[in-house]
């Protein structure tokens, strides 16, 4: 796809702010659109993951050594652990969180599923459209869409032969839209943060105040 096309369709809508996340999203969108299925979803709601963590990561204190917090094993290494964290400290609004358990259940249906599945089969395809309608209130939605729309049209008219290789199944459109705004919302959200200061601080000699103002 011409590099003219989508910074004509991200400029004119975005603000200076969001416009490196959106950037990064436009290029986690093109390559999800080379993968299929299964892979498309795990590959998805795996960005969509590194987005909130990275949030996360912005909001809270640096670690006083390594970093084991996301780890796996850790209380943090579960998406649905980082989703529940990041509503009860207010990063997020209802409708992202709900957002991101609706694809935490996409994930976990095609990850641990033993026969075919496909975004368009319900419940799925009704999750999906309830966060994308959700997500029309960004304006960084409807030029991904327009984006993702000319890519698609450009591979179509690339290879007229062979059809089969240019359809996108039903449901990946929105699913790539979704994962899309996450990402670029999340992203920019977090490069706003500093690191929570808490007016007062425990320690053995008593309470420490802390002056905001430094």
């Amino acid at each position: 796809m011409d590099e003219a096309v989508s910074d004509a369709a991200f400029k004119p809508f975005l603000p200076d702010w969001i416009e490196t996340a959106a950037e990064e999203a436009r290029c986690v969108a093109l390559g999800m659109l080379r993968e299929r299925g299964r892979g498309a979803v795990l590959v998805g709601v795996a960005r969509v993951d590194t987005a909130l963590e990275a949030l996360l990561k912005a909001a809270l204190a640096s670690p006083r050594g390594s970093e084991t917090l996301f780890h796996t094993d850790r209380p943090l290494g579960s998406f649905g652990a980082k989703i529940a964290l990041a509503a009860r400290l207010g990063l997020i609004d209802a409708a992202v969180e709900q957002a991101l358990h609706n694809l935490r259940r996409v994930r976990n249906g095609f990850a641990h599923s033993t026969t075919p599945v496909s975004l368009a089969d319900p419940p799925t395809c009704d999750r999906l459209r309830e966060g994308v309608a959700q997500a029309r209130r960004t304006l960084l939605l409807s030029p991904m869409e327009a984006i993702l729309r000319n890519h698609l049209a450009d591979r179509d008219g690339a290879m007229p032969a062979q059809p089969q290789q240019v359809q996108v199944e039903p449901g990946l459109l929105d699913f790539i839209l979704l994962i899309t705004i996450l990402v670029a919302v999340l992203e920019a959200t977090a490069q706003q943060l500093r690191p929570y200061q808490p007016p007062v601080v425990m320690g053995f000699a008593g309470v420490i105040r802390q002056d905001p103002a430094g």
